[in-house]
């Protein structure tokens, strides 16, 4: 059974950190693995995959975001500095099936297996 569980959200104000983790179980995960996010009235978008140290982020994070997986693959970093207002969502933590690699600028339907989210909250 696959299982990915999220922690570390919260609410900060405009221009501070946090560091979001997604512990990883099973055995028909794939080494590909991204995080996504979920504003209010919005579509699920990209943040950002990794795979094989290998990492694509959205434009948007690009210099803000970094993702980062422990050597053991296991547990899925997304360190956010710098936050804005518009980075207020719900983050999903996602990993492909076995034997499924990454790509440039993934979907989430992509992905097959999703963490339960944690939630972001920037202000002011």
């Amino acid at each position: 059974q696959v299982k990915l569980e999220e922690s570390g959200g919260g609410s900060v104000e405009i221009g501070g950190s946090l560091r979001l983790s997604c512990a990883a179980s099973g055995t028909y995960i794939s080494g590909c693995m991204g995080w996504f996010r979920q504003a209010t009235g919005k579509e699920r978008e990209r943040v950002g995959t990794i795979m094989q140290g290998i990492v694509d982020s959205a434009d948007s994070v690009k210099g803000r975001f970094i993702i980062s997986q422990d050597n053991a693959k296991t547990t899925l970093y997304l360190q956010l500095d710098r936050l804005k207002p518009e980075d207020t969502a719900m983050y999903y933590c996602a990993a492909r099936r076995q034997g499924n690699y990454c790509v440039r600028q993934m979907a989430p339907a992509d992905f097959h297996y999703w963490g339960q989210g944690t939630q972001v909250t920037v202000s002011s």
